[in-house]
């Protein structure tokens, strides 16, 4: 949706691909297994920085005027724009290598891995703010966005992350609402490679 994320090539690597500076990328090792809650590579105003993975909507209130209480690592497209829970939020870019998501029974699940056929990178559409937590350390979040799966995904699972092109990275990055909603589509069909996971432990992953 995603769930869990990978992403093991060199930052410098991603950020010329995503037309980014390449001076005082974050340091980190491959990552075979990324979880929310865990700091992430995200592309903003022109720079790779680390935000924390999911997003602690505070002070916020759901349409019924009731406090959101949980954190999203996850927005959906069709309400990111429109839901108080994201009032003041920007937009940015999550690069990965690809993603994991699970299907069958509690206990008996199978995981699966997700990435581009042809091996190059994927970049997930995305939203940060800063949260300031108490004692005033400021604490950059990001949540990534979803849409309806495409017929690669659709049995795996019922939404996916919307997958953005090189071309399209400055349109969602821009001040246009209207021309970002746009790109909040289904990743064309055929080009992601799905296989089983057998290779990971997910305790120590």
């Amino acid at each position: 949706m995603p769930g869990r994320l990978f992403l093991t090539r060199p930052l410098r690597e991603i950020a010329e691909w995503m037309g980014a500076e390449d001076k005082n990328l974050p340091q980190q090792p491959p990552r075979f297994n990324i979880a929310p809650g865990q700091n992430i590579a995200v592309c903003v105003e022109g720079q790779l920085r680390e935000m924390r993975w999911g997003i602690i909507p505070v002070g916020r209130k759901n349409a019924r005027g009731r406090p959101v209480m949980e954190t999203i690592i996850n927005a959906r497209s069709e309400t990111v724009f429109d839901k108080s829970a994201f009032d003041g939020v920007k937009r940015c870019l999550v690069p990965a290598d690809g993603w994991y998501e699970w299907t069958g029974e509690k206990r008996l699940k199978t995981a699966w891995r997700i990435k581009n056929k042809d091996g190059s990178p994927l970049a997930f559409a995305a939203i940060f703010d800063i949260w300031t937590a108490p004692g005033g350390l400021e604490v950059p979040q990001v949540a990534t966005v979803t849409c309806e799966p495409n017929n690669d995904v659709r049995e795996i699972h019922h939404r996916m992350g919307v997958l953005l092109e090189p071309a399209q990275f400055a349109t969602w990055l821009g001040a246009d609402d209207t021309a970002a909603s746009r790109l909040m589509v289904p990743y064309p069909e055929g080009r992601l490679s799905i296989e089983e996971v057998t290779d990971l432990d997910w305790n120590g992953a």
